[in-house]
């Protein structure tokens, strides 16, 4: 099995591959950015709020201490998914206010940012969504999003209005939790814009009070800002695909699977073509291309001069483009960014920058009051039951039965029997030492698939008569996901009031646990 990155990386390894290490912070805030231009920095993104309609008192706030020279910014992001997405694209933001608020101070103020990764074009990974009412249906959210064009392109459409409150009328809750987050919603959408300005308001409308500012790289001001980076990029577009692959050769050489590859001739660019299609960039020779056309530097210069917009970093770039914009002092990310940050030094040297520090983002499972006693009453964690539900409440069934017959204890009497046995074989002929302990490992094996066979059917049998086991995997797998990944945060806005939010941003940065809602 291949070795984990993110884990190691949390454990304090790979030093090779990151600049600074997980515990890297104090190094991290004696470093500075003096050659940027935060003024111009805060002009873009107050020009990008007013005309998401967002330029409130705690943005200007938050922008005028952006504008400081000393300033430094906490930046996380995520795809610009329906509703805000899955829960962890709203962690990950509170995360980032957390942090910031933590190390702020008024000579350095630090200032938290969420990237809304507007400039991607993966409709299906930011369409659809999953909400859980009291009835412990759940509802799933789907929309039409047209595939292969930016989000941020996409203009916001009234049916999808009309989807989004369809759902909110079906869904059962209290009336006074489902008024406030039904007009959190309606005032996002009734707005307009693209399908990423909708994003932008509910993550702005939720975390915004903390102190996070959300930017949008699509925006022209802000767009404008990345040109040189863009640019720079155009020099020598294969260096950075080659700091890749040797990253992912040497990731590979100590038993690591690389998150990024960049076969021959891709380039870490993605351009918008004329059709509103975006598409890689590839270079051969002098000769750039994508399947629809070929391309000089001096043409895609020209484009990038008159609309900067249309030229975008691919995720072997993406992060490099957000720190040579922003003056970043850590990086809020999951596991997946970890892995690829694991790939990007090399890159971040090819234009001049350290790679900033990497901070593994706070991790919250949400334990409603039924599934907080269920989970008391089965003597498991929510993380149990996610990694196999039907044996937690099998086992649990099996406990309160007195079946001895299926416990680890009785499995490890068996096994030592056996081994008393095979040994004694042996020592009588010495010629049978390796068939006795074949014989030894496949008996216990195969008593331990009856156990659990034996416990998943009983988990099965109770669950068609309490319905224990689907509320358990409704409420921590939902669609046979992990809650984090797949259940929307406003499931818990919508039945339990801003109780929820109020606990995430209580939460120390980086924690990581299950936090039961009173």
């Amino acid at each position: 099995m291949a070795r984990n990155i993110a884990v190691e990386y949390r454990a304090g390894g790979l030093t090779e591959f990151f600049r600074l290490p997980v515990g890297g912070m104090k190094q991290a805030q004696t470093e500075g950015r003096p050659e940027l231009d935060r003024a111009a920095l805060a002009e873009a993104l107050r020009a990008y709020h007013r005309s998401l309609g967002t330029l409130d008192a705690n943005v200007e706030e938050g922008l005028t201490r952006l504008a400081h020279p000393a300033s430094r910014v906490i930046v996380t992001g995520q795809q610009a998914g329906a509703l805000t997405g899955p829960a962890y694209s709203v962690h990950k933001g509170a995360d980032a206010a957390l942090l910031a608020r933590r190390l702020d101070t008024e000579d350095a103020p630090v200032v938290a940012v969420y990237w809304v990764a507007s400039q991607d074009h993966d409709a299906a990974e930011v369409a659809s969504t999953s909400l859980l009412d009291f009835s412990e249906q759940l509802h799933r959210l789907t929309l039409d999003v047209p595939e292969g064009v930016p989000v941020g392109r996409v203009p916001w459409r009234e049916e999808w209005t009309a989807q989004a409150l369809a759902l909110l009328d079906a869904f059962d809750a209290p009336s006074e939790h489902m008024a406030a987050v039904r007009a959190r919603i309606e005032r996002a959408m009734e707005a307009g814009g693209s399908y990423a300005d909708v994003f932008a308001r509910l993550i702005h409308g939720l975390l915004s009070p903390a102190g996070l500012i959300v930017l949008d790289p699509l925006h022209p001001a802000l767009a404008r800002l990345m040109v040189p980076t863009l640019a720079r990029e155009l020099d020598d577009p294969l260096a950075s695909s080659a700091a890749i692959e040797d990253a992912a050769a040497r990731l590979s050489a100590q038993g690591f699977t690389p998150q990024l590859r960049r076969p021959a001739g891709a380039t870490n660019l993605f351009l918008e073509e004329d059709d509103g299609q975006r598409r890689l960039l590839r270079l051969d020779g002098q000769t750039f291309s994508t399947e629809r056309r070929e391309y000089t530097r001096d043409e895609l210069l020209t484009l990038l001069s008159a609309d900067p917009s249309r030229l975008t970093p691919a995720a072997g770039l993406r992060p490099v483009v957000q720190d040579a914009l922003l003056p970043t002092l850590a990086f809020v990310v999951g596991p997946g960014e970890i892995a690829y940050g694991a790939q990007l030094r090399g890159v971040y040297e090819l234009h001049g920058l350290g790679q900033p520090l990497l901070w593994p983002r706070l991790s919250v499972t949400w334990l409603e009051p039924n599934v907080a006693r269920l989970l008391r009453r089965l003597d498991a964690t929510a993380a149990q039951v996610q990694a196999d539900p039907e044996g937690v409440l099998g086992r649990a069934l099996a406990r309160e039965r007195g079946a001895e017959a299926v416990t680890s204890e009785r499995l490890a009497q068996i096994d030592a029997q056996l081994r008393a046995v095979m040994d004694d074989i042996a020592a009588l002929d010495p010629t049978l030492v390796g068939a006795a302990d074949r014989t030894r490992t496949r008996v216990t094996a195969r008593v331990g698939r009856l156990q659990t066979q034996a416990v998943r059917a009983l988990a099965r049998q109770e669950n068609d008569r309490s319905g224990q086991l689907s509320r358990l995997k409704a409420h921590l797998l939902p669609n046979g996901t992990p809650q984090e990944r797949e259940m929307n945060f406003l499931t818990y806005l919508l039945k339990h009031g801003e109780t929820p939010l109020e606990l995430l941003l209580a939460l120390t940065p980086g924690w990581q646990g299950e936090i039961e809602i009173p």
